[in-house]
C-alpha cells in the first residue's frame, strides 16, 4: 500500500491534514479533496493525505479490508491486542468489533503513513475524523486553539474514551503535535462551505501555531 500525499515542492511542510484513517468517515476526504482544489498549487506549503484508508472507503466500513482499525494499530505502548468496539448508529451501542492488528503496525497502511511521516517530519498532524463536533488536542497546542477559535468547535484535552494503539497516542509518545479535528454530523454542502476554508488556510499557511 503507498498513500498518495500531496506535498509542497520546495519545503517540507509545517503541518500534514490527514483524511479517512476510518473507512467510514469519507465525508473528511471529500471536505479536504475540497479544500486542495480550491487553492493555486504553488501556494501550498503544508502536505494533505486525502485518504490513509483506501480500501475501508471504497467498502464504507470503519476498518480495512482485514477489519483492522487503523486508529489501534500504532505502535504506542498502550497498543492493545483487545478488540476494539464501535457503534455504527449515533444512539446504537458499541457493539461491533474490530481488530487492532495482529501486532503493532501489522497493517500495510499504518507503515505507509508511518514512512511518510518519517520522510517528511512534520511539526504537527492535523488528524481529520466525523463526527463528534469537537478538536481534540491532548498538548492544548496553539495550533488546536487557533483551529477551534476558527471553527467555534470546542477544545477538548481528552476525547471521553480510550484509544490504545491510536496515532494520537503514538504521536504523543515521541512529541508530535496532534490535533484531532472533528467534523459534526451535518450535509456535505454544510461541511464543505463550513469547513473547506479553514482546511484551505491549515494548507497554504494562512492558518497555524501563529509563532
Amino acid at each position: 500500500v503507498s498513500l498518495t500525499a500531496w506535498l509542497p515542492a520546495t519545503q517540507r511542510p509545517e503541518i500534514l491534514v490527514v483524511a479517512s484513517i476510518h473507512g467510514d468517515e469519507a465525508e473528511t476526504t471529500v471536505v479536504l479533496s475540497d479544500a486542495l482544489r480550491s487553492i493555486d498549487p504553488g501556494d501550498l506549503i503544508n502536505g494533505a493525505v486525502l485518504c490513509a484508508n483506501p480500501d475501508g472507503i471504497l467498502r464504507g466500513t470503519r476498518g480495512n479490508a482485514l477489519g483492522v482499525d487503523l486508529n489501534r494499530n500504532f505502535p504506542a505502548a498502550n497498543w492493545s491486542p483487545e478488540p476494539v468496539a464501535y457503534k455504527s448508529r449515533r444512539q446504537g451501542p458499541r457493539d461491533i468489533e474490530l481488530s487492532p492488528g495482529a501486532d503493532q503496525a501489522s497493517e500495510p497502511e499504518t507503515r505507509a503513513l508511518l514512512s511518510l511521516l518519517e520522510e517528511t517530519r512534520p511539526r504537527a498532524v492535523v488528524s481529520l475524523h466525523a463526527a463528534l463536533a469537537v478538536i481534540d488536542d491532548a498538548g492544548a497546542s496553539q495550533l488546536g486553539k487557533n483551529i477551534a477559535e476558527r471553527t467555534g468547535l470546542p477544545l477538548e484535552a481528552d476525547i471521553g474514551y480510550p484509544t490504545p494503539g491510536s496515532f494520537g497516542s503514538w504521536a504523543g509518545e515521541r512529541d508530535l503535535c496532534v490535533v484531532t479535528y472533528e467534523f459534526e454530523a451535518a450535509s456535505l454542502y454544510d461541511l464543505k462551505d463550513r469547513h473547506a476554508p479553514v482546511l484551505a488556510d491549515l494548507l497554504t499557511g494562512r492558518l497555524g501555531f501563529g509563532d
